[in-house]
């Protein structure tokens, strides 16, 4: 099995199987428009148009589960993508990411990589989580907005890393990637 193996919905509502995005590298990030991090959209979409053709994607999954601050419409929402970061990557209707109704497709993900590849254990974010939501720094659950997950050019899922990594920190391995 493989991220091939699932589908989603595009923020018009068109059903993709993510078997389209075989042969490239994904960066697979759950996004939120009201969040301290979404300046992180900017670092993203640089991600990807510098990459893109050499054989990379990110594909954006809107998620409302992390203090309500993705509560617009999937049009909103991508209106909004465009309309204050230029984003061109594809960006897919809003899904839940943890608990009993997460897609499948992060189901997986969290399976494969249960574990922040660099969680900032002095951090503020994970003095947060401590403090006010405890229960997700249990098992493999996402943390919060802007969670990455690194996947290979055979649908592998390498590297999970954490909201506070900046896109522009995961170049390196982009480009370990697309040099293979």
């Amino acid at each position: 099995m493989s991220v091939y193996s699932f589908q989603a919905k595009l923020s018009n509502g068109e059903e993709i199987s993510l078997d389209t995005y075989k042969g490239k590298v994904m960066l697979i990030v759950n996004t939120a428009s009201k969040c301290g991090f979404t300046p992180q959209y900017e670092g993203l979409e640089k991600l990807y148009e510098t990459y893109k053709e050499n054989g990379f994607t990110v594909l954006g999954f809107p998620c409302n589960q992390f203090g309500g601050q993705e509560p617009g419409s999937n049009e909103e929402i991508s209106s909004f993508c465009s309309l204050n970061y230029n984003v061109a990557f594809p960006i897919f209707q809003k899904i839940d990411v943890n608990g009993e109704n997460a897609h499948p497709l992060y189901q997986y993900l969290r399976q494969q990589a249960p574990e922040d590849s660099d969680l900032d254990k002095e951090g503020s974010l994970y003095k947060l989580l401590q403090d006010k939501m405890p229960d997700l720094l249990e098992g493999s659950k996402i943390r919060w907005n802007f969670t990455k997950f690194l996947i290979d050019q055979n649908g592998n899922v390498l590297k999970r890393f954490a909201p506070t990594t900046k896109p522009e920190d995961i170049a390196g391995d982009i480009e370990k990637l697309l040099a293979n």
